[in-house]
C-alpha cells in the first residue's frame, strides 16, 4: 500500500494559492463568466469614449457629460451633470455589489480563514503602497504640487483583470484565479477606505448621522428576509442621498447596504439549506453593475481628449509618470515582493500546481486600474482640469501596459499549462489513469 501521509519535511507548511472548495469553484466561475463579459463592454465604453472625444464631434462629447438632466436639485446638491451622476449615482450599485461580495468572502469565502487571508490582504497591502510610494517619490522630486493624487495608481481593476485572464489563460490553475479574485476584493476594501478618509471635502455631520436610519431599515429589512423592492430601493435612494449631501462620497453608502445583508444561508420550506441572501442580490445585481453600471462610467470617465495636446508635455508629466510607473511597476513589485518575503520568512509555500512565473503575470495583470483609478483621479483634480485629463491619458497608458506585459507572461504559462493537459489526456486515453495519478509500486 501506498504511503500518502505527509513527508515529515512538509509538515506544518501552509500552501500558497490552493484550490478552493467546491462551492467556491462554482461561485468563482460564476464571477468569471459575468466579469468577462462586464469587462469586454467596460472596454468597448472606454474606446468608444476615446473616439468620440478625439474625433470632430468632440465638443458634442464633452457637452453630454456636463448636461444637467434635473436643475431643482441644488438644494439636496444633486443638480449634477451625466458625468457626476455616472461616477457618483451609478457607481454605487457597483459598490453595493462590492459590500456583498466582501461581506461574502470574510464571512463564508476565502477571507473567513485567517491563515487564508493572511496572503491575499498582505498582497493587496504591498499592491496599494508600493505604487502609492512611487507615485509619491516622482511628485516629490518635481516639486510636489501632484501629491493628491497619491492614491490614483493603488487601485485593481477587477471586470478588467478577470476579462483579460479569461481570454489568455483557459488552462492556467484554479488557484492562481482565486488568488486575483480575493486580491481584488482586499484592494477594494482597502480603496473604499482610503476614498472615505482621504477624499472627502466639505464634510457635514447631520446629513451622514440621517443616512444611519434609511440604512438601518434597510438592514431589519434584509435581517428579516424582507427583499421588498418597492421598501428596499427607496430607502437606498434616501440613504445615498443623505451621504452624498454630507461629503463623503457617495458610493460608500453602496458598501454600507451592502454590508447589512446576511450571508449565511437559512433553511427553506424544505428543510434543506438555502443560498445566502448576499449570494442571492449579488447574482442579481451583478450584471447590471458590470454589463451597465462600469462600462457608463467608463464611457463618460475615460473620454480624454489630446487633440491639439502637447504630448511631450503629457509624457513628462510627473503626475503621469507617477501613475504610470505605479500601474506597471509598482503593482508587481509590491504584490510579487509581498509574496515572496511571506514565503521567505513564513512556512507557506507556493502550490506545486504554481511557479514564480504564474505569480508575475497575476501581479502585472493587478496593474490594470482603471475604474477606480479613474474615480480617485477625478476627487484629486477634477474631471475638466488639465491635471484631469492627464490622469486619464496615464492611467490608459498604465492598465494597457500592465495587460500587454500580463498577456506575454501569462500566454506563455497558458501554453505550457495546456501542454500539461494535452499529456495527460492522451496518457488517461491510451492505460486510464494519467501519469500525474500514478506512483512508483502502484
Amino acid at each position: 500500500m501506498t504511503d500518502h501521509s505527509p513527508r515529515p519535511e512538509h509538515r506544518g507548511v501552509r500552501r500558497l494559492f490552493t484550490r478552493t472548495s467546491w462551492p467556491e469553484a462554482r461561485f468563482l466561475a460564476d464571477m468569471l463568466r459575468t466579469e468577462t463579459v462586464g469587462g469586454a463592454l467596460l472596454l468597448f465604453g472606454a474606446v468608444t469614449a476615446l473616439l468620440w472625444a478625439n474625433s470632430p464631434w468632440g465638443d458634442a462629447y464633452a457637452e453630454l457629460g456636463r448636461w444637467v438632466p434635473w436643475t431643482g436639485g441644488a438644494a439636496l446638491h444633486l443638480d449634477l451633470d451625466l458625468a457626476t451622476w455616472a461616477a457618483d449615482g451609478l457607481l454605487a450599485i457597483f459598490f453595493f455589489v462590492v459590500g456583498l461580495e466582501l461581506k461574502r468572502e470574510f464571512v463564508a469565502g476565502e477571507l473567513r480563514d485567517p491563515h487564508r487571508a493572511a496572503l491575499p490582504v498582505i498582497a493587496a497591502v504591498g499592491g496599494m503602497m508600493i505604487p502609492a510610494l512611487i507615485y509619491v517619490g516622482v511628485n516629490l522630486a518635481a516639486g510636489g504640487e501632484g501629491l493628491r493624487g497619491w492614491a490614483i495608481p493603488t487601485a485593481t481593476d477587477i471586470a478588467f483583470a478577470l476579462a483579460v485572464l479569461a481570454v489568455i489563460g483557459a488552462y492556467l490553475p484554479q488557484g492562481l484565479r482565486a488568488f486575483l479574485l480575493t486580491l481584488a476584493v482586499v484592494d477594494d476594501l482597502l480603496a473604499i477606505t482610503i476614498i472615505a478618509v482621504f477624499y472627502t471635502d466639505d464634510f457635514s455631520l447631520l446629513p451622514l448621522l440621517g443616512a444611519v436610519a434609511p440604512i438601518a431599515l434597510f438592514g431589519l429589512l434584509v435581517q428579516r428576509r424582507r427583499t421588498w423592492w418597492w421598501a428596499l430601493i427607496p430607502l437606498a435612494a434616501v440613504a445615498w442621498a443623505l451621504v452624498h449631501s454630507s461629503g463623503v462620497h457617495a458610493t460608500v453608502a453602496g458598501v454600507l447596504l451592502g454590508f447589512t445583508v446576511p450571508v449565511l444561508a437559512g433553511k427553506g420550506r424544505d428543510g434543506r439549506p438555502a443560498p445566502g441572501l448576499a449570494e442571492r442580490l449579488e447574482h442579481r445585481w451583478r450584471p447590471i453593475s458590470a454589463g451597465f453600471v462600469v462600462p457608463v462610467f467608463a464611457f463618460f470617465a475615460a473620454g480624454v481628449s489630446l487633440r491639439g495636446a502637447d504630448l511631450g508635455a503629457v509624457v513628462t508629466d510627473p503626475i503621469v509618470l507617477g501613475v504610470v510607473l505605479g500601474l506597471v511597476i509598482g503593482k508587481c513589485v509590491g504584490i510579487l515582493g509581498s509574496t515572496f518575503l511571506l514565503a521567505r520568512f513564513s512556512r507557506a509555500r507556493l502550490d506545486e500546481d504554481i511557479s514564480w512565473s504564474d505569480l508575475l503575470g497575476v501581479s502585472l495583470l493587478a496593474g490594470i486600474g482603471f475604474t477606480v483609478s479613474l474615480l480617485i483621479g477625478e476627487l484629486a483634480f477634477g474631471s475638466d482640469s488639465g491635471e484631469g485629463d492627464n490622469v486619464k491619458a496615464a492611467v490608459l497608458a498604465g492598465s494597457l501596459i500592465s495587460a500587454l506585459l500580463a498577456t506575454v507572461v501569462l500566454s506563455r504559462r497558458n501554453r505550457a499549462y495546456r501542454a500539461i493537459a494535452c499529456k495527460e489526456q492522451v496518457d488517461l486515453d491510451q492505460d486510464g489513469v494519467p501519469d500525474v495519478y500514478q506512483q512508483p509500486g502502484t
